[in-house]
Parts: C-alpha cells; structure tokens; sequence
C-alpha cells in the first residue's frame, strides 16, 4: 500500500526545540489521587454547551449522563466519578479570560461506583449509523485539541463517501507526549478504534502517521496494525506544524484542501490517536469520555508525566500531584508552547481539551524585548500556510483590518512559527489573534445590526399593515353607517 501515498514538500514550519524525552520515556501515571471535587464545564466542546437534567443534591454515579447535547453540533457531558451534585453554577473556565461559564460541581465519595453498562460483543455487527450514535452518546470529541463532536465527523465521513481516513500521531507541539505515551500503551486499543471509525465512516482505507521522534510508538503501532492490510502506519518528518491538519493531507495524500472547504471535500478526514482510543472504549465497553491523558511538564516541573485524570480535575491538584514549583514558575499554558492558551492562575478545571498543562520558567520563555523588523522574510518562509506575516501585521497595526483578510487573515491557524524565528521578537501571532477576534466582533455587530433593523423593517411593515386593516375597517364602518342612514332616510320618506 505505501505506492498509495505521494509525498509532497513540506510547506514552511519549524523545527522547533524538543521537551518531550522525560515523559515521552516514563509510562502514564494511573495513581493519581481521586479529587474531592470536581468542576466539569457544560462547554468542552465545539458548539452549543450541554444542557443539565441533574439537579444540586443529585447522587450520580460513574458514566451517568449529566448533561446532555443541544443540537446536531454538540456533545454531551457525563460524571467522571460517583458522588453528589454540589453546585451548578458559573465557574472560571480554563481560558486566557478566565471568564465564567456553567459548570457542574461533583463532590465525589471515593467509591467510584459505575452506571450499569452495556458492553458490546461485536460491534462489527452494528450499523455504521449506531456505531456514529453510540459514539455521540459518549460524548467524544476530537481530542487533539479542536474538540469538534466525533460522532458527526463519521456522519459527515460516510456522507461524502470518505476514501481515506488519517489518524493524526504527530503530536508536533514541544513538550507534548501524551499521544506517544498513548500509542506506545494502547496501540492495539487504538487500531481498533480505528477500525470502528472506518466502520462508522463505511470508509476502506486508514493511514496513521507518527512523526520519526517517535520510533517506540511507531514500532507499537505498526505492529497492533500488521493483521489489517487496510490501514498503514507511516512516518512523516518532525517538522512543527505537521499536524495541522491541511499540512498532514498535503504531505500524505497529495491533495490540497481548497481555501474554505473542508477536507471531507476531497475524499479525507482525520481523527486525533487519542480518539480513536476514546471511541474503542465507548463501543467496545460502553465507556463515555470521563478522563484523558495529560503531559505535565516544562522547567518548574520537579516530576514531569504523562497522567491520566477524570475531567474536571482543577489544575492546581495536577500542580500538587506533580510537584510544580510555584515560585519558579513565569508562565502556565494550556495546550503546547506554540498554540496554548496561557492561564491567568491554576484554579481552573481540565476538560476534554487539556493535552497538556506546562509550568514554564523564565528562562524557558523567548525574550519579549521586540526589535524593529529587519526584512529578513523569515516569516513568510516558515508561514505553513503560505501567507506574509509582516504585511497583515502592518495593516494590523493601523487597523486596516479589512486588507489584512484581503491578504490571509482567515488562513492563519495561529501556529506561532513567524513569532517563534522572527529575530526581532515581533509578536505576530498576537497580532492576528487579536484581529482576528476583532473581525469576528465586527462581523457580529454587523449581524445583530442588520438583524436589529430587520426586526425594525419588519415591525414598521407590521404597523402599517395594523394602520392599514384599521383604516380599511374605519371605512367599512363609515361606508355601513351612511348605508344604513340612507335606507332609514328612505324609509321616513316612504312613510
């Protein structure tokens, strides 16, 4: 099968500097320590937040569903552990803003007593329609990080008559090792899962591909999948973004994604290592999302790991849990360096989203003493997608934002590669993050302008029809009374 594939150049990136060998080489930790609480956000996911049908003073048990989806693109929230409903209230989510969002507050009681579940014995013998049920009902979502609901990637797979199905084990990001750990573990779970996915797509073909920093999860995953003729596991360069998802079906496929389509267009999708093993268990035993695998690590880490938590966990239980100096440490990043989110403090619950959760020292941090730009166009040839950095910046900054969309605006993924090698340490990425929530506050401004003056429109157009039928009705009553006027009057004369 490896004639199949068409290796293309890589388009930009970096390479950018390694933090993986500490908790790429140790096993994932599965002792840690059960909360007493837990704070499991109603928003883990792409779409409309989960609607709660628990109320406070409920006792749920392990996998009981607690909130459950709104609509076709949404996902359902489940109890990763036994105990009692404290709170449903607003709590910090875990974002730069730290602003409120519902969440649902479990005290735990330490039995971890499960809901009753239904294993199935083959799963081959379900539809592809209730493999994309069941995986829906356990509120999987892609768990590299665009947390976008599985269940209607399979739809959409089997929709579009999906040809080819890429499992991404890149895991470009520094620091990251979560999925290698996964892979290097759970392969077989994992090729099955795949499997499962590609019954649920009715798709043939499935490619996973590992960076080559990775050999031990390779190895482990070219062997669980040595029996299934149908899907390949191949190497692709370490080359940071490689796992962005247009790069990956670029190199791997030769096909280029279209300026706003989806990769579902041209025959391909991807899943992240770590759904695949998240669908195994929901099909195979019946298991929603509950916990994840973790990478906790940078330079104020006295005991970096991968370790698996029940979401919800608050970071500073992961901090303890870890030894994480406090003192020592300048920066706390959800995610990876290059694309993470940086927290304002530690009070904040993981969610299905949390890859990672780095303490970073000063040191480890770029110097933001920002330079004059010095034209090296070092941006425009590490830009994956193509774009020119250094223009949109400068449109940015006098806020011309229309002509930095005119040039690319929307094409950036916010990969950090023009910060990460521009010697002058202009923040780009910063730039286009900002005007690009800036854009898309316009964009809405605009939306509910011209919705507030449709409603108006339509309201003016309402009342007139109201003034309208009431003159007509006026008239009716003038024009009924002179009627009746005239036939007395004719009467009396009669008389």
């Amino acid at each position: 099968m490896l004639s199949f594939f068409t290796r293309q150049r890589i388009r930009g990136g970096v390479h950018a500097e390694e933090h993986k060998t500490e908790t790429a080489a140790q096993p994932i930790v599965h002792d840690f320590p059960l909360p007493k609480k837990l704070y499991i956000p109603l928003q883990q996911h792409v779409g409309k937040p989960a609607e709660p049908l628990i109320r406070v003073g409920d006792h749920v048990l392990k996998g009981q569903l607690l909130a459950y989806s709104q609509g076709m693109i949404s996902a359902p929230v489940h109890a990763p552990s036994s105990g009692i409903i404290l709170d449903v209230n607003d709590y910090p989510a875990p974002h730069p803003s730290a602003l409120p969002i519902r969440t649902i507050v479990l005290e735990t009681d330490g039995k971890e007593e499960w809901l009753e579940i239904h294993p199935v014995e083959d799963p081959f013998q379900l539809s592809p329609e209730d493999i994309s049920l069941r995986v829906g009902a356990a509120g999987i979502v892609g768990l590299g990080g665009a947390t976008f609901p599985t269940a209607v990637k399979l739809n959409m797979g089997r929709e579009n008559h999906i040809d080819t199905l890429i499992i991404n084990g890149a895991e470009c990001e520094p620091y990251l090792s979560c999925d290698d750990r996964l892979m290097q573990e759970r392969a077989e779970q994992i090729i099955d899962g795949v499997r499962l996915m590609l019954h649920g797509m009715e798709t043939e073909h499935a490619v996973v591909a590992i960076e080559d920093n990775k050999p031990q999860a390779f190895l482990a995953m070219q062997t669980a999948a040595a029996s299934h003729a149908h899907i390949d596991v191949i190497q692709i360069p370490t080359r940071y973004p490689m796992g962005w998802d247009r790069q990956l079906i670029r190199y791997v496929t030769g096909k280029e994604v279209p300026v706003g389509s989806r990769s579902s267009e041209i025959g391909v999708t991807i899943h992240n290592v770590g759904t695949a093993y998240a669908t195994h268990k929901a099909i195979r035993h019946g298991q929603p999302l509950l916990s994840r695998v973790v990478t906790v690590a940078g330079g104020a880490v006295k005991r970096p790991m991968n370790v698996e938590v029940p979401l919800g966990t608050l970071i500073s239980e992961l901090f303890n849990f870890c030894e994480v100096n406090a003192d020592e440490t300048a920066r706390i990043i959800m995610g990876g360096p290059m694309m993470g989110d940086s927290l304002p403090h530690i009070g904040l619950p993981t969610v299905k989203a949390t890859s990672g959760i780095l303490a970073l020292t000063q040191a480890e941090l770029k110097d933001s003493d920002e330079k004059p730009c010095i034209r090296c166009a070092s941006c425009v040839t590490v830009c994956p997608a193509g774009l020119r950095p250094l223009d949109m910046a400068n449109n940015i900054r006098v806020n011309q934002l229309d002509a930095a969309v005119d040039i690319g605006l929307k094409d950036c993924i916010s990969c950090g590669c023009c910060s990460y090698i521009c010697p002058s340490n202009i923040p780009l990425v910063q730039y286009f993050k900002y005007a690009s929530g800036e854009v898309m506050a316009r964009q809405q401004a605009a939306h509910k302008s011209e919705q507030t003056k449709r409603l108006i429109d339509d309201r003016n157009a309402r009342m007139e029809r109201i003034a309208q039928q009431q003159r007509e009705e006026e008239l009716a009553r003038i024009a009924a009374k002179a009627e009746r006027e005239r036939l007395k009057a004719e009467q009396e004369a009669t008389v």
